[in-house]
């Protein structure tokens, strides 16, 4: 499992461990476990209880001689794990079970059969979903990947491997202040990169909210704290505002005599920062920093009536905000059913909810909440309509772990639009779909036979991009053929699987054809047909395997009938040499050069000749940015920001091409960044800006940009800097021009 590391007790090389109270330590132990058995909801029978009991005992013996970073006794971790799924996922006593073997199989000398004797199937196939892949080679550049494959394909036997594994991830978060700041990065980016996302598709947003604050907390601790104080700072104004804000609704409610409750919660910090990114403002240009919820005790069958009914209340008092209206009651999401609404009695009100009691339990607890209600025929359907999703999405893993990865994110991540068959069908699709994904998603081989569409009775290209509502009829032909070019476009993991399944099936036609091909040169020739004469072609072409030989035979790459100096004796065929370039060193080759006899740091800016970097475009850095360095292949290793967009990407699934990077020799050095700028359009504006980079600041411009709109202007500078303190002191010298109101780095 992934966790904060472990460290022995003793180590002979290292520093005199501190004295530990052993006794001490056993009562924490117990008091952890019992306050984890108060945490178990709904009922627990006296078998469960000695179920639960058993398996405290065999990971408490387990890791007995393991502690973490902290310097804790291990089986905290475990304990920890289980009460989360207890207590803030609502699990019961199997996941509480599972939580707390799930290192055990990986970490100790217990096996897989072990547990299956002791615990039974179920808790032995969550286990072994959660038990990663470590020591193990595999076809793919990203072991990572093959990680998170193994925990997406096992959800498909039961879901609660991921709900144990984000409540594994959870705690690691929570406690990952004692790793070396690169294990930080990394375990960050994995997080948002797939943990977090996957929280919010289960429905599970006080997690995911939680795991991408973390994140954030270690990728731009600057930020973080930043918006924090803030946060902080506003708490009491909030308070009142709120207290004000439902007073009338309460008095409405009374009158009304419901049973309610009505919480008020503050943005997450991260979600905050998102917006400042997204809409290019500061903190205090956010004006839904908080949000208001009415949850209302209403009988099942009368739930949408009763939240439509507290809605007209809300609104009876502030003006709703239409364009922000969503309506998850009668067109509810698998994972949460609730009307949510943007009302507007003051601009820093952001959204207001309105649900039962019941959908609040369903919203908190995401899926895990579905077997709470699992007699319930909507909630059933709901989940297992879910879950039937993943399982087509997991149908056709193939062989690329990223490409599977990556899929299943593009899938199961994005928004979702509704559109309709030429009957009236509703179907629903990620946003961006295209008419060739409705295609796939009707039915496999009417996508492999699209060749056009009718969306809206007007005939559009298979790449056309589909709106909500859009009504859509499929064209096709029994010539067509899937295409590789299809992948380019396609949005659904659904389409990008069977297209690539057909193209997998064509080559493979094709590679029959090639066979003979090869076959017939190979009696022409007088050689015999075996392995051996197949292997000494594949050698000679440069081949990755028999059927890459045949398929690019049959294709015309290789002409057999050209080859050069071709010898048979015995039946044996033998081939002159190709004169190839020597080989890159291995990637562990070029690692171990770059970290040394100690694995410090790549000193960017010192004499580095036998190493090839470059500065990565995608974010430019410049020296003293926090960065890290990529070893790519043939390309040497790039250098990029931490918080450089495609950080995430690079950590969570490339973890072991991550080198450590720092800056040296930086002053006699020159930059490239951008600079953005925006105000009140003023006269004489344009000189003082440019008087302050090229004259004040000595700095020489690239490029710059102006704009002006009805008084506004806007403005972009690509200038050359000598490091972070160089451009910050810019940057503050332009806020400080009167008219000048926003100014902020961009990347080009």
């Amino acid at each position: 499992m992934d966790k904060a590391g472990e460290l022995p007790i003793q180590s002979p090389a290292g520093p005199k461990p501190p004295v530990i109270d052993l006794a001490a330590e056993r009562a924490e132990i117990l008091r952890r476990y019992r306050t984890l058995l108060r945490a178990i909801k709904g009922q627990r029978t006296a078998e469960d209880t000695r179920m639960i009991r058993k398996a405290f005992n065999i990971a408490v013996e387990a890791h007995k001689d393991q502690r973490r970073k902290t310097g804790e006794p291990y089986i905290y971790h475990p304990i920890a794990v289980a009460r989360i799924c207890a207590e803030e996922i609502g699990l019961g006593n199997t996941s509480v079970v599972a939580a707390l073997l799930h290192d055990t199989v990986e970490d100790t000398d217990l096996t897989l059969e072990d547990v299956k004797d002791l615990f039974g199937p179920t808790v032995a196939t969550i286990i072994d979903g959660l038990t990663k892949i470590s020591g193990l080679q595999f076809a793919t550049d990203s072991i990572q990947a093959e990680n998170f494959r193994k925990v997406l394909l096992t959800l498909a036997q039961d879901v609660r491997v991921i709900l144990v594994k984000l409540a594994d991830r959870l705690h690691n978060m929570r406690t990952l202040d004692s790793m070396a700041r690169d294990k930080q990065l990394k375990i960050a980016s994995e997080t948002l990169f797939l943990y977090a996302p996957l929280a919010h598709r289960l429905g599970l947003y006080n997690i995911k909210s939680e795991l991408e604050d973390h994140a954030l907390r270690f990728k731009e601790p600057e930020i973080y704290h930043e918006i924090s104080q803030k946060l902080k700072k506003g708490e009491a104004v909030r308070k009142r505002f709120i207290s004000r804000f439902v007073l009338p609704i309460k008095q409405a409610l009374d009158r009304e005599q419901f049973s309610y409750e009505i919480k008020g919660r503050p943005k997450s910090v991260h979600s905050i920062y998102n917006k400042m990114l997204k809409k290019h403002v500061s903190f205090e240009e956010v004006y839904d920093v908080f949000a208001i919820r009415i949850i209302i005790d209403s009988k099942q069958e009368l739930e949408k009536a009763d939240c439509w009914k507290v809605y007209s209340i809300v609104t009876d008092y502030y003006q709703p905000n239409p364009d922000r209206l969503r309506d998850w009651i009668d067109l509810p999401r698998p994972t949460a059913t609730s009307l949510h609404h943007g009302d507007e009695p003051r601009r820093s009100l952001g959204r207001s909810a309105d649900r039962s009691r019941r959908m609040d339990e369903v919203a908190e607890m995401g899926l895990a909440a579905h077997y709470r209600y699992k007699d319930d025929q909507e909630h059933a359907s709901a989940l297992d309509a879910w879950l039937n999703h993943i399982r087509e999405v997991l149908d056709d893993p193939g062989t690329d772990a990223l490409d599977f990865v990556n899929d299943f994110k593009l899938n199961l991540f994005s928004d979702e639009i509704v559109v309709f068959t030429p009957t009236g069908e509703m179907r629903s699709l990620p946003a961006g779909s295209t008419a060739l994904d409705f295609a796939f998603d009707i039915h496999t081989q009417i996508g492999r036979q699209c060749i056009g569409a009718k969306v809206n009775h007007k005939l559009v290209p298979l790449s056309h991009a589909l709106k909500g509502g859009d009504q859509i009829e499929i064209i096709t032909s029994k010539k067509q053929q899937p295409k590789d070019d299809w992948l380019g476009f396609v949005k659904t993991a659904k389409a990008r699987h069977r297209i690539k399944q057909s193209l997998r099936d064509q080559k493979k036609k094709l590679a029959v054809v090639g066979r003979e091909q090869l076959q017939r040169m190979l009696r022409k020739w007088g050689a015999k047909i075996d392995a051996t004469n197949i292997n000494t072609l594949i050698e000679r072409y440069g081949s990755r395997s028999a059927m890459d030989l045949y398929y690019q035979v049959a294709r015309g790459k290789h002409v057999l009938e050209k080859t050069e100096g071709v010898q048979v004796r015995n039946g044996r065929l033998h081939l002159p040499k190709v004169e190839r370039k020597p080989d890159e060193r291995s990637l562990e080759e070029v690692v171990a050069e770059i970290r040394g006899a100690t694995p410090g740091a790549l000193l960017i800016g010192d004499d580095l000749q036998k190493i090839d970097y470059q500065l990565s475009p995608c974010c430019n850095p410049i020296a003293g940015d926090d960065v890290f360095g990529f070893i790519t292949v043939g390309e040497g290793i790039r250098i990029h920001r931490v918080n450089c967009p495609n950080a995430v990407q690079l950590m969570s699934n490339f973890a072991y091409r991550i080198v450590k990077a720092r800056w040296k020799g930086k002053e006699t050095v020159e930059f490239l960044a951008g600079i953005k700028f925006s105000g009140i359009d003023d006269v004489g504006l344009v000189n003082k800006i440019t008087t302050i980079i090229s004259h004040e600041h000595n700095v020489n411009m690239r490029a710059i940009s102006f704009e002006s709109h009805d008084g506004i202007f806007e403005g972009k500078v690509m200038a050359y800097v000598h490091d972070t303190d160089h451009l910050n002191a810019l940057i503050e010298k332009l806020r400080r021009v009167r008219g000048v109101r926003n100014v902020e780095r961009v990347d080009q």
